[in-house]
């Protein structure tokens, strides 16, 4: 098959490219020739198949469009089986940069340093208690080492 225009502005667009999957022989709601359904008001016969031309158009470049995106993403496959890329390894990828941007992200640094400075206080705060403690044992110990040298009454 030849391969095709895709400039859609060319007059040669989609030469070799089968259209069969589009729209265009689907009567259209309002259409030229379809005694069923009248005009809308306010739009005249040559306004109407003005539009129709135009639609038909239209979907014929949407079905340019999407063989163009099926083939890159055909192209971009098979780059990445030629590069070794397996989806396991873009999924590790993906997770990697997704984590890189939390941790980058303002709310990550702000929770990270609100946790550190909770840490910092807490570990200050333990420290105190232990200190107090300690010396409470400490004046425990010589209170009752005081006791045991005062002589019996």
């Amino acid at each position: 098959s030849l391969p095709a225009d895709i400039n859609l502005n060319s007059p040669n667009k989609g030469l070799g490219v089968d259209h069969s999957d589009t729209l265009s022989d689907v009567p259209v709601e309002g259409a030229v020739g379809n005694s069923a359904h009248p005009l809308p008001p306010g739009l005249t016969e040559e306004e109407a198949e003005e539009l129709h031309t135009e639609l038909t158009k239209v979907e014929e470049e949407i079905g340019t469009l999407r063989q163009v995106l099926s083939a890159k993403e055909r192209h971009a496959t098979e780059l990445k089986r030629k590069l070794g890329l397996s989806p396991l390894n873009e999924l590790r990828q993906n997770l990697t940069k997704s984590w890189q941007d939390v941790q980058t992200s303002n709310a990550y640094k702000k929770t990270q340093e609100t946790l550190s400075q909770a840490g910092q206080k807490t570990s200050a705060a333990l420290t105190t208690v232990g200190s107090a403690i300690s010396k409470r044992l400490g004046d425990m110990r010589y209170s009752m080492m005081q006791q045991s040298q005062m002589p019996n009454k």
